[in-house]
């Protein structure tokens, strides 16, 4: 499991979504065809979470890039080709909507959610590389959902800010951000003195 998915997964979690990570969705031999991957595996989902309240379903695309230039903001666009091969779920409308329609069959026939939920389609950015308003518009264009670095790390502030949660993005957050706050404390008592 991806640690970036994890934290996406947590912070999900507290909005009223279980989470599920590296779903693998079930298609048929029929249904890869129509997607043109024949040979395809099982198609891996990297978030999926669900929320009874509104029959909601979020299909969510983890991509960190902390150490690396981030999510070209021109990849979804059609402006950068290379970036944009990143982005199958995003750039291919047939493949989508089969791994939506199996996907959304799928968790039905498990009782994980109630028939017919709404779907959308999601992408977690850790770093993002060029114009964000420009991908955000072009996101909602579509009915997707970009979750930002600023909203990831307003959300793991919040985890910080928390009562005690026995999981490894609210412990590592609070460790981090306290000792952040602390550490700024402490800085500025000593500069009193």
């Amino acid at each position: 499991m991806d640690s970036f998915e994890t934290v996406v997964a947590a912070i999900l979690q507290r909005q009223g979504y279980w989470t599920l990570t590296s779903l693998k969705v079930e298609l048929t031999k029929m249904e890869k065809r129509t997607i043109g991957r024949h040979s395809s595996p099982r198609w891996e989902l990297d978030v999926v979470a669900y929320r009874g309240k509104d029959n909601s379903i979020r299909v969510v695309e983890c991509k960190s890039f902390l150490d690396s230039p981030g999510v070209d903001a021109d990849a979804f666009n059609g402006s950068n080709r290379l970036a944009q091969t990143r982005y199958k779920l995003f750039r291919d409308k047939i493949l989508r909507k089969v791994v939506f329609k199996c996907l959304r069959e799928q968790l039905v026939a498990q009782g994980f959610c109630r028939p017919g939920p709404k779907m959308q389609l999601c992408l977690a950015a850790g770093k993002i590389r060029g114009d964000e308003t420009v991908l955000r518009s072009q996101f909602q264009k579509n009915g997707w959902l970009l979750i930002a670095p600023d909203y990831i790390r307003q959300e793991l502030k919040k985890i910080a800010d928390s009562g005690y949660e026995n999981s490894v993005p609210a412990v590592v957050t609070k460790l981090l951000l306290r000792r952040a706050k602390s550490a700024h404390l402490e800085v500025g008592v000593d500069a009193e003195v």
